[in-house]
């Protein structure tokens, strides 16, 4: 069994280690809220801005756990219509859910990235905690390929193998551990606690500050 990862942080830097050939024009863009801090350690050591992309799983609406779904900002939007159908979820359950995950999406957008977000002609490197279903990593790769970006590349540290297999929008995945029998990304940390909103908004802050002083 692959050992796990001790918190979010080790997760980072270990996904960055793996990085570290990815040089360039170079942006590291974070999942909120959970994926931030893992982003947050791989822009460190690449010596690249980071940022965030927001995106929102749409679950199902007697089993919100389960992803059928998930949007990103722009409109953007990505559905299994398999499950969709083996549920039995109506246009009308399917279109609620997506309003107020839409709601809670653009609250977040404000409050997490006060500018618009440019990555014409950069190399997006979009990173998350973990890849449960692919659903959301696809949204974020549609929502960067949308906002210009030349390159996008998919990293977690962990995943599920046919999660992986599926996401839709990047060149390149890179996913550490895709353990046979996955179930949760948590159950691969030692320590996976929630991720505040005010922690992810200190480390975008910190991030802010390094690239003025390096400038």
């Amino acid at each position: 069994m692959d050992l796990p990862f001790r918190d979010r942080l080790d997760a980072g830097r270990r996904l960055a280690a793996r990085l570290a050939d990815h040089g360039g024009d170079v942006i590291v863009i974070g999942l909120p809220r959970g994926g931030v801090p893992v982003a947050a350690e791989v822009a460190s050591a690449l010596h690249a801005p980071l940022d965030v992309i927001v995106v929102r799983k749409l679950g199902v609406p007697f089993q919100p756990e389960v992803a059928m779904g998930a949007i990103g900002e722009g409109g953007v939007k990505v559905l299994d219509d398999d499950l969709i159908h083996r549920a039995g979820v109506t246009a009308a359950q399917l279109a609620s859910v997506e309003r107020s995950e839409r709601a809670t999406l653009e609250a977040r957008v404000a409050l997490f990235r006060p500018e618009p977000l440019d990555l014409a002609g950069r190399t997006a490197i979009v990173v998350d905690d973990g890849i449960a279903t692919g659903a959301t990593a696809s949204a974020a790769c549609l929502v960067a390929r949308a906002l210009g970006a030349a390159r996008v590349v998919m990293a977690a540290p962990v995943g599920g193998p046919d999660a992986v297999r599926r996401i839709r929008g990047a060149d390149e995945v890179i996913c550490l551990i895709q353990p046979r029998g996955f179930h949760a990304v948590g159950a691969h940390y030692l320590r996976f606690g929630q991720t505040s909103e005010d922690e992810v908004n200190e480390l975008l802050s910190n991030a802010r500050r390094r690239k003025k002083t390096d400038q």
